[in-house]
């Protein structure tokens, strides 16, 4: 179809699409489908070939924090049943860290709960990038600590960190009506903090919340405009618990368009499939690695993913490859950039000279992310790779009638990290 034409062709000469155009991708048919996951295709083996990178999350701090975001498990007033700790030291982080560099992972993301960092955590996350990087040669490090003071992220920066995430999650004129204790200008603010530090950018959304297409459009544009070098994409994953609870939104074929939407605004950086995509893309998730370039290994902060084993699995069988630690990330053009503005990972010289994180001539989403960025607080967590601790599962939903939208909530349980064990925390 001639919409997805001329999308190749800009995504090849790294030109954003229209808004309508955008939009368009939102509003395909299924029986488009394939002819859209294929057109993204091309324009994620352009700047990212077969590979896939893999990311791996360390929650440091979980639970106890007094933001109100309505998506997340570890809110202010969650009822949600997911372990609670506070700070990790430097070396049980640097180990659990370990298992997900032992698993392919080139990037570990630190996560902690919480409005922000004081001082005191800065220097204490900064212990551990530096015990987690004597351990790891090569890893990228990317902390995600909430908003950001002045001179925080320049210090994170000299401890040894790479990359910042904090997700803009949704639309400005929507984000009101999600979060009341901070603002959508208070995470713009943080993201600049950490580029102006010389970070990557990681920062991306959750979908899933009951926006409508123009809060997804709205939202990738604003996050092209920060210069995200990566774009965690999470789906929202329904805790019971939180004023979300009921949100069954997403279908796998509405999940890969939005994936493809991205991939469309932002054809040269770091797209990944972030917090939700066992539960909302299930069968389809290699479908989606035809668009995005990266992905969480393992567990996320508070739920379980599938085992690492199987995400390894997944990549070999849809005849991808995992990204080494000695390949860049991001594309010459976007790491030049980086390199040029002081930031850290990967400068050109890369792996070469051992400096940075050897993936960023390179490129930690989100979100947050993920999260996802490094994943946003939608969901996370960090076990070993290789599968996951027994955990008992939640009676699964009833069987139910498909919800608004064809979604269906009777497919998968969320799984909750640890939930009623004795599960020491990244264990």
């Amino acid at each position: 179809m001639d919409l997805l034409n001329t999308l190749v062709e800009k995504g090849l000469r790294r030109e954003p699409p229209t808004r309508e155009e955008a939009l368009a991708v939102l509003a395909t048919s299924d029986d488009e489908l394939l002819d859209v996951v294929a057109a993204a295709g091309k324009v994620r083996r352009q700047w990212f070939g077969r590979r896939v990178k893999l990311n791996y999350l360390v929650n440091l701090k979980s639970g106890l924090c007094p933001e109100d975001c309505s998506y997340c498990s570890q809110r202010l007033g969650s009822k949600a049943e997911i372990l609670k700790y506070t700070w990790l030291k430097p070396d049980e982080a640097s180990k659990a860290a370990a298992a997900g560099v032992a698993g392919g992972a080139k990037r570990v993301c630190l996560v902690a709960s919480g409005r922000g960092p004081t001082d005191r955590d800065v220097e204490r996350v900064g212990r551990t990038i530096e015990a987690i990087k004597e351990e790891n040669e090569g890893v990228e490090v990317c902390a995600c600590l909430g908003l950001l003071s002045d001179g925080q992220a320049e210090r994170l920066r000299e401890a040894g960190a790479d990359a910042y995430n904090h997700n803009l999650n949704t639309s400005e004129a929507t984000y009101g009506g999600i979060t009341k204790t901070h603002t959508y200008a208070d995470r713009v603010d943080t993201v600049q903090k950490a580029h102006a530090a010389g970070l990557s950018a990681c920062s991306g959304l959750i979908a899933g919340m009951g926006e409508a297409d123009e809060d997804l459009v709205d939202v990738v544009y604003a996050l092209r405009e920060l210069g995200s070098d990566s774009v965690p994409v999470n789906f929202l994953i329904p805790f019971e618990g939180t004023p979300l609870a009921k949100e069954w939104n997403l279908t796998p074929q509405r999940c890969l368009r939005i994936l493809a939407m991205v991939r469309f605004v932002c054809p040269d950086v770091e797209v990944r499939i972030a917090g939700g995509r066992e539960v909302h893309l299930r069968s389809m998730q290699p479908l989606a690695l035809h668009i995005a370039n990266s992905i969480f290994l393992g567990d996320y902060l508070t739920s379980e993913g599938q085992a690492g084993q199987a995400d390894l699995d997944m990549i070999a069988d849809a005849g991808f490859e995992v990204e080494g630690a000695g390949t860049p990330t991001l594309p010459a053009h976007r790491a030049d950039a980086l390199a040029a503005a002081g930031g850290g990972c990967g400068s050109g010289a890369g792996a070469e000279t051992g400096g940075g994180c050897g993936s960023h001539a390179p490129a930690e989403g989100g979100a947050a992310e993920a999260g996802a960025g490094c994943g946003s607080h939608s969901g996370g967590g960090c076990g070993p790779c290789g599968g996951h601790a027994p955990v008992p599962e939640p009676a699964a939903t009833p069987a139910a009638e498909a919800a608004p939208g064809g979604a269906r909530t009777d497919l998968v349980a969320v799984r909750r990290r640890g939930a009623g064990t004795d599960l020491a925390p990244n264990a």
